[in-house]
């Protein structure tokens, strides 16, 4: 059954994980754990939890030399961690950053650390906001840092960026990828080009799931299954991963991670359950275009062919946003999976546009 991302989200892997006792990717997963050793004297390879925001939330810090700028990203979903894929593309990032990835409440590793009932009545926007900047205050006195690069991706751009308008003193630079900018107007551009593309297509069944929600997201509510269908036909047609139908290399991925547990996988898609529909209502009004002024750098890394999170409204703003710099940089052979589809480019343009800014 095709698996459909809700915001970035929905991330449901737990039924890849095998039933059995036996785990048959151990030896592979031991494998990427060797190759991913930090053994350079002056590196930090740190994986902990720590009290965040009232509940324990685990964090990872790789890097091969701990005076290098570190970079806090912040993930998408809600609830779809980067660390346990994060071995498909940070390593060589970490010659040059020292990156810390953070499990949001709820999130991979960290929702297994709190009694989901303890938690559930917290998911809102503005905590895993104060969470963020927790974290970054966190990181800051742990290594030594006079501040951190912030990158969010997808979901995890909102949180970013409200966190650097809230606490810009914590941040040389803002990276968006995969930009949420204005949720209403990103829903219907990723709506009206799958609709366009499967009427052009002759895809019979595309055209009925869509028209049954058409026009979308138009005045009625934008609920869970309205959703399911408006993101699942964009990723069918590259919205996604681009010139992709499928994300396989990303949903199984997790499976290989030298981080997590079977049980963690799973976690994954739990949190996802448990996160969606309570941060849902909030998220469909959040709207950046009326901030005319952005206190730090910000530069935004667009998937030329994002249809999850589509690009006109992050390069309306970028054009008329007051900061003290900004650029935008195109990654033409990706969609909304940047990272993983381009992580040679990535690599390069955090040099080359980024590390300048931390300074």
């Amino acid at each position: 059954m095709k698996k459909a991302w809700l915001f970035i989200g929905a991330l449901l892997v737990s039924a890849l994980v095998p039933a059995q006792e036996a785990d048959p990717y151990a030896k592979s997963r031991a494998i990427i754990e060797d190759l991913g050793r930090i053994v350079a004297p002056t590196g930090v390879q740190d994986s902990y939890k720590t009290t965040i925001g009232g509940v324990e939330q685990w964090l990872n810090v790789r890097g091969q030399d701990r005076d290098n700028p570190m970079i806090l990203f912040v993930h998408g979903g809600p609830a779809a961690p980067v660390t346990p894929t994060m071995w498909q593309f940070q390593r060589p990032i970490e010659e040059y950053f020292t990156v810390a990835n953070w499990d949001q409440r709820a999130s991979g590793k960290s929702y297994g650390e709190t009694d989901p009932a303890k938690v559930a009545d917290t998911i809102r926007i503005e905590r895993y906001v104060k969470d963020a900047i927790e974290v970054a205050e966190h990181l800051k006195v742990r290594y030594g840092k006079r501040k951190l690069i912030l990158m969010g991706h997808s979901w995890g751009t909102v949180v970013g960026m409200q966190a650097a308008l809230e606490r810009p003193d914590l941040f040389y630079a803002y990276v968006g990828i995969g930009q949420v900018l204005n949720v209403r107007e990103n829903e219907r551009l990723s709506f009206d080009y799958a609709f366009e593309r499967a009427k052009r297509e002759n895809n019979a069944q595309a055209v009925k799931e869509m028209a049954s929600i058409a026009p979308y997201p138009g005045d009625q509510p934008i609920t869970r299954e309205r959703i399911i269908i408006a993101r699942k036909w964009p990723q069918h047609y590259g919205g996604l991963s681009a010139y992709r139908s499928e994300s396989g290399y990303y949903f199984r991925g997790p499976l290989l991670s030298p981080e997590y547990t079977p049980r963690q996988v799973k976690d994954i898609d739990k949190g996802n359950v448990l996160t969606l529909g309570r941060v849902l209502p909030a998220f469909l009004d959040v709207d950046f275009s009326r901030v005319a002024r952005f206190p730090i750098p910000v530069v935004m890394f667009l998937g030329r062919h994002d249809y999850t999170t589509p690009t006109a409204p992050t390069v309306a703003w970028m054009d008329q946003v007051d900061a003290p710099y900004k650029r935008v940089v195109w990654f033409e052979r990706s969609a909304h999976m940047v990272p993983w589809e381009e992580p040679g480019k990535l690599l390069v343009s955090l040099l080359e546009v980024v590390r300048p800014l931390a300074k």
